[in-house]
């Protein structure tokens, strides 16, 4: 930061001291010039004053002597006129290029430097005051410095400066200015003194310098720091609480297919089935906003996604709020999960709709973007490059600075109702999926939010449809089961039994390579948990896949590692079981990996998850 110490060696030619001994110079040459101009006009006198009054005749000079005498004094009153003037002119050409630099330094300098007297009032502004906050010379000149400062910061830069006059050294302090528009600009300022001869404080010169945007740039990389680590936090807690889910859930199904309808107990083994499945969207949402989902990313069309959307949105948000959904010309694609992003913009949606509660208008537009360094929305955490753009905009109450900071976060609500996790798995599948989000809100202004997802040169890709007659049903297959979790492990042993399979069962991937070893028939599924102590379940299959060519392989996982994506040479491809999972889509998941369909289930549907501001 650029700062004026009070202390410090000047440069030559510059200074107090060196306009003092200019001004020394020119009184010398104005005396001097005075001396000669009175012994000339002594010398006039003594030759012209006899001739006028003749009894002054015996103390006459001779004329002659007097004439040389004379003449002599005007050459050389001629030339110190002439030296006179050369000195004046070389101190008016320095005054004149410092004046000229200094002009430049004002006019250029990014900071605002100011100079007060010691009550305060303004002595000079530059002019980088107007470019920054919008106040004119005029308008500065005629309030004091410490009518813009935020009321809050006040007390704060009258203690700072009354220090520097006590100690004669300034701190940096930082403080909130009003800008000329009403909004408050964060300064970051040093002040330093300036004395007299008698070693008083005299004025300060103050530095000020813009630091408005830094600040908003610390608190996203604050914000995204904490994010991150409530991350990591929400995204164990979810892998655990799924195994815990699928054996409650698995449980209680098989209640169910023993416990008639009109049992008395029936209604509490339904409802305890009913809080598992609301718990297993809460764990879903968890791993979204952790990043920790299994994604199945394909190329997407969003224009095609949000006309599709249209009229679920409308029956979402209500008759007495109007969607608006902007014309979009040819963008291009994303890579991303159709499902999360769908989930995006239903939870976008809602939110909106809460904002409203006695009605409206939602915005939704679609845009190409190219962000760099120069953009206002890229910082640290954003990668530039090509973009696309999904904006959602509504009229609603809007938001202040400090609600903004915690909309993202987990669990914050300001309805009193909801999980509070809406926005939360808004910023993690957004996250997950390359991209970036942002808002912009004010209270009374209405909000908006602008998701920007990485651009891709591919095609959109499409789907084909399975021939149910061509799915195979697999019976009495060989089944290795791989899981960490005893509970789940034996739950889920006994849905496979059920389906008529043969079960080999391990704890981990070491007793799953001895038990294959021992095994003289083939295995025609393994069944393995992604995460597990030890070896991982995508390392087991490929230590299994050699001597069983013709296994399949499916994954379940509660807690993914990212994206698992295809590796290595299994004919039947990757497909992934969603930890909690129920018997059906257990059996579907089979079905799938026979003829090596990949995919995941999800429990819940983002319909139901509610957004919360």
């Amino acid at each position: 930061m650029m700062s004026f110490p009070s202390k410090r060696k000047r440069p030559s030619g510059s200074g107090p001291e060196n306009w003092r001994s200019i001004e020394r110079r020119q009184w010398w040459l104005s005396s001097t010039g005075m001396f000669v101009s009175l012994i000339l006009t002594l010398g006039i006198v003594s030759v012209v004053l006899p001739e006028i009054i003749p009894g002054l005749a015996p103390y006459s000079l001779d004329t002659s002597l007097a004439v040389r005498a004379l003449v002599a004094l005007i050459l050389v009153f001629d030339l110190y006129v002439i030296f006179q003037q050369v000195q004046l002119s070389r101190v008016r050409k320095q005054i004149a290029e410092r004046e000229e630099l200094f002009r430049l330094i004002t006019e250029n300098a990014a900071d605002m430097i100011a100079v007060v007297d010691g009550s305060g009032n303004r002595l000079y502004n530059s002019p980088s005051y107007q470019r920054l906050l919008g106040y004119s010379p005029e308008e500065l000149r005629q309030t004091k410095g410490i009518e813009q400062i935020h009321p809050d910061d006040r007390q704060k830069v009258i203690e700072a400066a009354n220090e520097a006059k006590r100690s004669g050294t300034g701190r940096g302090i930082e403080y909130r200015i009003r800008h000329k528009d009403g909004r408050w600009v964060q300064l970051e300022s040093t002040a330093s003194v300036v004395r007299n001869s008698s070693g008083e404080v005299e004025k300060l010169v103050i530095v000020n310098r813009d630091v408005t945007e830094r600040k908003d740039l610390e608190k996203q990389l604050v914000l995204s720091q904490k994010l991150e680590a409530i991350g990591k936090l929400s995204g164990g807690i979810a892998h655990d609480f799924n195994n815990l889910l699928n054996v409650i859930l698995g449980y209680s199904g098989e209640l169910q297919k023993h416990i008639p309808p009109d049992d008395p107990y029936r209604e509490a083994v339904d409802e305890i089935q009913n809080a598992g499945k609301r718990a297993a969207t809460l764990t879903q949402q968890l791993l979204a906003f952790s990043r920790k989902q299994v994604f199945e990313s394909q190329i997407l069309d969003l224009t095609q996604i949000v006309s599709e959307a249209a009229k679920m949105l409308e029956r979402l948000i209500g008759e007495d709020i109007e969607l608006e959904i902007a014309p979009t010309p040819k963008i291009g694609s994303v890579k991303a999960d159709r499902c999360q992003i769908e989930r995006v913009i239903l939870n976008l949606a809602v939110n909106a709709r809460e904002a409203m509660p006695e009605g409206g208008k939602v915005s939704i537009e679609l845009a190409e973007a190219e962000l760099d360094e120069t953009s206002p929305t890229v910082h640290a955490c954003t990668a530039p490059g090509p973009y696309i753009m999904l904006s959602v905009k509504d009229t609603g109450c809007g938001m202040d600075a400090e609600l903004q900071s915690h909309i993202f976060e987990p669990f914050f609500t300001t309805k009193g109702q909801g999980t509070g996790l809406g926005l939360a798995t808004v910023y993690g599948v957004v996250k997950q999926s390359g991209g970036y989000i942002s808002v912009d809100s004010a209270p009374g202004k209405g909000t908006t939010f602008k998701v920007y997802l990485p651009r891709v040169l591919d095609s959109v890709e499409k789907t084909q449809a399975i021939d149910p007659a061509a799915k195979i049903l697999p019976a009495h297959w060989t089944v290795l089961l791989v899981e960490d979790e005893r509970a789940l492990r034996k739950l889920t042993r006994n849905m496979l039994l059920e389906m008529g399979h043969m079960v080999l069962e391990a704890e981990d991937a070491s007793h799953a390579i001895e038990i294959a070893k021992q095994t003289d028939s083939p295995i025609d599924l393994l069944l393995t948990d992604v995460i597990m102590p030890g070896m991982s379940g995508w390392a087991l299959a490929e230590t299994l896949s050699p001597q069983h060519p013709e296994m399949r392989i499916l994954y379940m996982s509660g807690y993914p590692d990212g994206v698992i994506e295809k590796r290595g040479n299994t004919r039947a491809g990757i497909s992934i079981l969603r930890k909690p999972f129920t018997q059906d889509e257990l059996i579907q998941r089979i079905e799938d990996a026979a003829i090596g369909i990949p995919g995941n289930s999800t429990i819940g549907s983002a319909v139901n998850e509610t957004s919360i501001r």
